[in-house]
């Protein structure tokens, strides 16, 4: 028995050795791979399981077929739009060029919104969409919840299909794990086409847990589009734990419902292997006012060249003349983030972040304790969101500049997840954005005034240190 303990040891300190290896080849951030060695090393067995999950960067290998369709049914899109008088702000040119440049996003203008920041206006809202509906209805999804509000909205999307209406969901299957399949397959029933996104099937694909579809869009009859940080789930009605959750979503009609549209079709292609590029699909938008409220639909991936998100975010800082503000319910920055946020403060810009006050991870809520002491003494002004549970991402800059989607500032979403985000170049739309964080940050308390959280003991800096070490791997 002896002799077989020590054989099992030698075989697994080789499989430790040749795991932590495959770190160090994978040429990630340096922090990332220490992050990864550190738990392969000292976390026996399930720190190797854990890596086996959500550690292996499959993306090179089995998902770039993702990039050259991506360029196919951009195309395909291209030879439908016909834009008049487009004019480009100079103060965001460049930031416009980099989004077109690194990840074929054009920008659109004769865009109208409408913006919502609680589930009751935009679930009604979407559900007054769907039933206008009348050729289809496209939804891109997170999480989609199997409770009240998931089947109002799945009774919504049955009684379109019987009419008629062509209806396809994606949904991811992580985010939707504790959803059962019953519930898709009364949708498919129906007639309606529902895929997962990158199914995890163990122990085959487990590397697949670390890609997940984070997006959260619907396109309805190709004209209008919804985008934000909202999945479908009762959450955003009711809250949970006694905790009002705020959101953010975003309603356009007009020339960006193009964008959100190949958004959808480059990731049903993904599900389904069915390329969609008929003319059908981005009719002519008729009944907008024409405007110069120009909008980019960006999204990110692991199949990505770059981090196209990540990178705009790092641009939009970097360019801020007066003021950058941004709201995120998870702050664990890449090191190029927080160099921009404290160079940006450091040079005399307001910079503002609103975070919830108590996080809905505890992991999370501990390793980003010492991000936000550490921008807060480059002048970063931290607001900890107190009435409920903050879930928006938007971003405001200078009162030209907006943002709202689904990207987290966190490696996670930045690096592993497909995100998708709208950007504004607008005042008026700005402007409005900015009145919404100006009325959260009256739901705020200053980081500054919260003695415990600035100045913590021993114990807890220690905690908190020894936590944001594996930030990387949240």
């Amino acid at each position: 028995m002896y002799g077989l303990h020590i054989v099992g040891l030698i075989i697994y300190e080789i499989i430790v050795i040749a795991a932590i290896i495959h770190v160090i080849m994978d040429n990630r951030q340096p922090a990332k791979t220490m992050a990864w060695a550190l738990v392969i090393y000292f976390v026996p067995v399930a720190g190797i399981v854990f890596y086996l999950f959500f550690g292996i960067n499959t993306r090179k290998e089995k998902l770039v077929s993702g990039r050259s369709l991506n360029q196919l049914t951009k195309r395909s899109m291209l030879s439908f739009v016909e834009q008049h008088d487009l004019r480009l702000p100079e103060a965001h040119k460049q930031t416009i060029e980099l989004f077109v440049n690194q990840n074929l996003s054009l920008p659109f203008k004769d865009n109208e919104t409408e913006i919502y920041t609680d589930g009751y206006g935009y679930f009604s809202a979407l559900l007054a969409s769907i039933g206008k509906a009348r050729h289809h209805i496209h939804i891109d999804m997170y999480i989609f919840a199997d409770d009240a509000l998931g089947n109002l909205i799945a009774d919504a999307l049955i009684d379109k299909a019987r009419s008629g209406v062509e209806v396809r969901i994606i949904y991811d299957d992580v985010g939707c794990w504790n959803v059962s399949h019953r519930f898709f397959e009364r949708m498919k029933e129906e007639g309606i086409e529902v895929h997962p996104f990158l199914p995890v099937k163990f122990p085959v694909f487990t590397s697949k847990v670390n890609y997940r579809n984070h997006r959260k869009i619907v396109v309805i009859d190709g004209t209008t589009g919804f985008i934000g940080g909202m999945n479908i789930a009762l959450r955003y009605v009711k809250g949970t734990g006694g905790r009002k959750w705020r959101d953010t979503m975003v309603k356009i009609s007009g020339g960006a419902a193009y964008a959100l549209q190949r958004a959808f079709l480059v990731d049903w292609y993904f599900v389904d292997r069915t390329l969609i590029s008929d003319r059908k699909y981005y009719p002519p938008i008729n009944g907008t006012t024409a405007n110069n409220c120009l909008a980019q639909i960006v999204t990110s991936s692991p199949v990505a060249t770059y981090p196209d998100i990540m990178q705009g975010y790092l641009r939009i800082i970097m360019a801020a003349k007066r003021y950058i503000y941004i709201e995120t319910p998870y702050f664990l920055p890449t090191d190029s983030i927080i160099f921009a946020l404290k160079t940006a403060a450091l040079g005399g810009i307001d910079v503002r972040l609103i975070v919830p006050d108590k996080g809905d991870s505890k992991f999370v809520e501990w390793a980003g304790r010492s991000y936000l002491r550490d921008i807060m003494k480059a002048g970063v002004k931290v607001f900890l969101y107190t009435t409920g549970f903050i879930h928006s991402k938007i971003l405001v800059c200078d009162d030209s500049l907006a943002s709202c989607g689904s990207t987290n500032i966190d490696c996670r979403s930045f690096e592993n997840n497909f995100e998708s985000n709208v950007f504004f170049y607008d005042a008026e739309t700005a402007l409005r954005f900015k009145e919404i964080f100006n009325g959260d940050m009256e739901h705020t308390v200053d980081l500054e005034t919260i003695l415990e959280r600035v100045r913590p003991g021993f114990a807890q800096r220690l905690w908190e240190s020894l936590v944001r070490l594996l930030s990387p791997l949240f």
